[in-house]
């Protein structure tokens, strides 16, 4: 069981990217992004600030942690 809800995938399909693009934009490969939208994968710090550029929106929007 995951110990936070990610909403990273309503942001990215908002913003019309791809895993692919979004990825390539935060410099991660596409298996990345595709486990942290399922919560099978705890972002570093680094990670969440620039996911959370990349989509537009607070970090604490992206991924809410128990």
């Amino acid at each position: 069981m995951p110990d936070f809800v990610c909403h990273l995938k309503q942001y990215r399909q908002a913003k019309g990217l791809t895993q692919e693009q979004l990825a390539s934009m935060v410099g991660v490969r596409r298996e990345t992004i595709m486990r942290l939208e399922k919560a099978q994968y705890n972002p570093s710090l680094k990670l969440a600030v620039d996911l959370s550029r990349a989509v537009d929106a607070p970090i604490e929007a992206l991924f809410v942690f128990d």
